[in-house]
């Protein structure tokens, strides 16, 4: 199991973007690649989570800090 959290970075990109950035680096990552999403997009917080069930993937974490949406996904397939 992969320790190290693979951070995409798309704060100040907005809905549909933070999601896509995500899509684009799962596919990248072999099974059981944790990434996190920092999105300054409120969206996020709702749009990522429901595509992460939908794929059958992890959520792990879904928080704010100072503005930043922070979304935790494990590839799971």
């Amino acid at each position: 199991m992969a320790d190290e959290v693979k951070i995409v970075d798309a704060r100040g990109s907005f809905c549909p973007g933070p999601l896509m950035e995500l899509i684009k680096g799962i596919r990248q990552e072999p099974v059981g690649t944790v990434l996190e999403v920092w999105s300054s997009d409120s969206g996020s917080a709702k749009d990522i989570p429901e595509w992460v069930r939908r794929a059958g993937h992890e959520l792990i974490q879904n928080i704010e800090e100072a503005g930043i949406y922070k979304v935790q996904v494990k590839k799971t397939r």
